[in-house]
C-alpha cells in the first residue's frame, strides 16, 4: 500500500515540517483579501490587486534567487525561507493593534511571502529528490498533496471560527507561528545533508543560470505543455477566489465561517485523490491521468457561475470545489514526480523556481485582469468568463507519445 511506505526518518522531519507550516497556512486561508475585505473595506479591484500585484512582485523578487538556491545546501535555505516569512506575517497583528494597517502593507508581505515560499518550494524539491529513492517520488508527493489537502480541510472552519471569536487577525498569528514550527522541524532533520552542486566553470555563477530552468522546460516538449497547461489553468483557478470572497461575503451576505467552509469541506476530496494516485497510473499509465485527469479538473469551474444565496449557492460552491480537488489532487503528485524524474540533480532548483514564478505569474496576472473585468462588469460575469476560457486547456496537454516515454507499462490487473 502506498500511504503505510516508510520512507525514512529524514523524510519524516521534512514531511512534519510541511505538514505543520501548510495547517497554520490552512487555519489563514485567504486571510490577506479577507483582512482587507472586512477591516480595510476593499472592493473588488482592490482585492484583486492585493492577490495579484504583491505575488507578481514575489515572483520577480524570486527569479535572482534561483541560482542562489541551487548552489548552496538546501536546509539552511528552508530555514531562512521560514523565518523570513515568519518575521513579514508577524507585522500584521502589530500594526492591526497600533490601527496603522493599510493596504500598502499587506502589499508588501504578500511580495514577500510569495517570493520566499518560491525559494522554499525550490530548496525542497531538491532536498526531496535527494532524500528518497526515485521510485518513492510519488509516495512522497502523494504525501505531501494529501496533507495540503486536509489542511485546507481543516484550517479555514477552525479559522472562520477564530475570527469570529478574536479578530480578524488571528489566523495570520497561527500562520506566522507555524513557519516558525517548520523550521525547528528542519533544523530536526539529523545527517550530514549532501553538498550542492557547484556553478560550471571557475565556481562563479553565470549570469545566464537564472535561466537555466526555464531552458530546461522549454527545451523538453513534454514539461513546456504541461508547464503551458498548468500556469493558465492554476491562473484562472485561483483569479477565481478573490471575486468568490467579494461575491458571498459583500454581495450575497455569506458570514465568514460559511465562505470558509464552502472551501473547506471540499478539500476532503484532496484526501481521495492523492491516495488514489500510486494505484491509477499502476493501472492507466500516467499520460492517462494527464490527459485525461488534466481534462477534468477544468471542466467544472463555469459552475461558480450559477452561484446563489442560501444553501443552494452554498452547495453549488462546495460542489464545484469537490469536483475541482480531487482531480487536482490526483494530477499534482503526478506532475511533481514527472518533474523531478526529468530534471537533472543539478537544476532541480532552478526548475522548480521557474516553474513556480511562471504559475505565479500567471496567476497575478490573470486575477488581476478578472479583478478589473469585476470591478467593471460583476464578480459574477468575471466568473463566467474564467469558466469559460479555461474549457480550452486541456487543448495544451502534451500527447501520448511524449508523456510516455520511459514509462513503465500499466497494470490492467493492479487493483
Amino acid at each position: 500500500m502506498m500511504g503505510r511506505r516508510r520512507l525514512g526518518r529524514q523524510f519524516g522531519w521534512l514531511w512534519a515540517a510541511y505538514a505543520v507550516s501548510a495547517y497554520g497556512s490552512g487555519l489563514g486561508f485567504g486571510a490577506l483579501p479577507l483582512i482587507a475585505v472586512l477591516v480595510l473595506h476593499a472592493g473588488p479591484a482592490e482585492v484583486s490587486a492585493l492577490s495579484a500585484v504583491g505575488p507578481a512582485v514575489g515572483a520577480l523578487i524570486a527569479v535572482p534567487l534561483a541560482p542562489w538556491v541551487e548552489f548552496r545546501r538546501k536546509r539552511p535555505v528552508m530555514i531562512a525561507m521560514d523565518l523570513t516569512r515568519f518575521a513579514a506575517m508577524a507585522t500584521i497583528p502589530v500594526a492591526y493593534a497600533f490601527g496603522r494597517l493599510g493596504l500598502l502593507q499587506l502589499l508588501v508581505i504578500s511580495a514577500v511571502v510569495a517570493a520566499a515560499k518560491i525559494a522554499f518550494n525550490a530548496a525542497g524539491g531538491a532536498c526531496l529528490k535527494a532524500l528518497v529513492r526515485p521510485d518513492d517520488l510519488l509516495v512522497a508527493n502523494a504525501r505531501f498533496e494529501s496533507t495540503n489537502w486536509s489542511s485546507i480541510a481543516v484550517g479555514p472552519p477552525l479559522g472562520g471560527a477564530a475570527i469570529g471569536l478574536f479578530g480578524p487577525v488571528t489566523t495570520v498569528v497561527a500562520d506566522a507561528l507555524s513557519y516558525l514550527l517548520s523550521a525547528l522541524g528542519i533544523t530536526a532533520m539529523r545527517g550530514r545533508e549532501e553538498a550542492a552542486p557547484r556553478p560550471a566553470g571557475e565556481g562563479r555563477v553565470r549570469a545566464g543560470a537564472v535561466l537555466d530552468g526555464w531552458r530546461h522546460i522549454m527545451g523538453d516538449p513534454a514539461l513546456r505543455a504541461l508547464y503551458l497547461n498548468n500556469m493558465i489553468v492554476s491562473g484562472l483557478i485561483m483569479a477565481t477566489e478573490p471575486l468568490l470572497a467579494v461575491l458571498l461575503l459583500r454581495r450575497l451576505g455569506f458570514p465568514p465561517w460559511q465562505y470558509g467552509l464552502a472551501f473547506a469541506a471540499p478539500c476532503l476530496g484532496g484526501l481521495i485523490g492523492s491516495r488514489l494516485a500510486g494505484r491509477v497510473v499502476a493501472r492507466y499509465g500516467r499520460h492517462r491521468v494527464f490527459r485525461t485527469v488534466g481534462t477534468l479538473r477544468a471542466v467544472w469551474l463555469i459552475g461558480l457561475a450559477f452561484v446563489r444565496p442560501g444553501v443552494v449557492g452554498l452547495v453549488t460552491v462546495m460542489a464545484v470545489e469537490l469536483a475541482i480537488i480531487i482531480n487536482m489532487s490526483l494530477y499534482t503528485p503526478v506532475l511533481a514526480t514527472y518533474r523531478l524524474e526529468r530534471t537533472p540533480k543539478q537544476l532541480v532548483a532552478r526548475t522548480l523556481s521557474a516553474w513556480s514564478i511562471g504559475q505565479q505569474t500567471s496567476i497575478a496576472v490573470l486575477t488581476a485582469l478578472c479583478g478589473l473585468l469585476a470591478d467593471v462588469t460583476s464578480p459574477r460575469t468575471a466568473l463566467t468568463v474564467a469558466g469559460l476560457l479555461i474549457l480550452a486547456t486541456p487543448l495544451l496537454l502534451p500527447p501520448r507519445d511524449q508523456t510516455s516515454q520511459h514509462e513503465p507499462e500499466p497494470s490492467p490487473g493492479h487493483a
